[in-house]
């Protein structure tokens, strides 16, 4: 039997914090506005995410270039980087798996649908149904963030089990949460 180091706590097993991950090579690097950036970076999970993005049809390659300000004959040398595209794989299995990408799909969809509610609205010739229907929809979107807050709040009740008898048991009924009340002039109250 060994003898616990003074690292040894029982229960735990203590390894020592993995490194920083540091780029093993160029091809795990990336230069944007001529500056040579890691994969690894905020900087360049950003670029990758985006990357991602430009594969889902979500971004356009201009998009990307404006951005980033890359010219055509970099992202032609971008295009070749193996390690980036093995990175821009994994980031879309990443976002396709955890419904990122549906989502930012379905938003960039529904970013239409207003123009569309709004021909529907204006067509004297539509079922007058379908017409009352979309501006139902029309306001319903226009009006997103004015709802009333706290009218569909969660209701908080904490309970606390002193003991195994029904009477040793603390319940205290929290309501909903208190929202801040909204200054109309802009101003804070310190």
């Amino acid at each position: 039997m060994t003898t616990p180091s003074s690292e040894y706590v029982t229960g735990f097993t203590l390894e020592p914090s993995p490194p920083e991950r540091t780029p093993k090579s160029r091809d795990e690097t990336v230069i944007l506005r001529g500056v040579r950036v890691p994969l690894a970076s905020d900087v360049g999970y950003a670029f990758v995410t985006d990357c991602a993005r430009n594969r889902e049809r979500l971004f356009s390659d201009e998009e990307i270039r404006e951005k980033y300000d890359i010219n055509p004959d970099a992202w032609d040398e971008i295009a070749k980087n193996k390690a980036l595209r093995l990175a821009i794989n994994s980031e879309s299995e990443r976002r396709m798996l955890n419904g990122t990408a549906a989502q930012e799909a379905a938003a960039k969809v529904f970013a239409e649908s207003p123009e569309v509610m709004g021909t529907i609205l204006r067509d004297q010739q539509a079922n007058p149904r379908h017409r009352i229907e979309a501006s139902k929809e029309l306001r319903a979107t226009a009006r997103f963030d004015d709802e009333k807050p706290g009218a569909d709040a969660e209701h908080f009740t904490i309970t606390i089990n002193l003991g195994n008898a029904p009477e040793d048991k603390l319940v205290f009924d929290c309501g909903p949460p208190k929202q801040p009340k909204e200054n109309p002039d802009g101003e804070r109250d310190w």
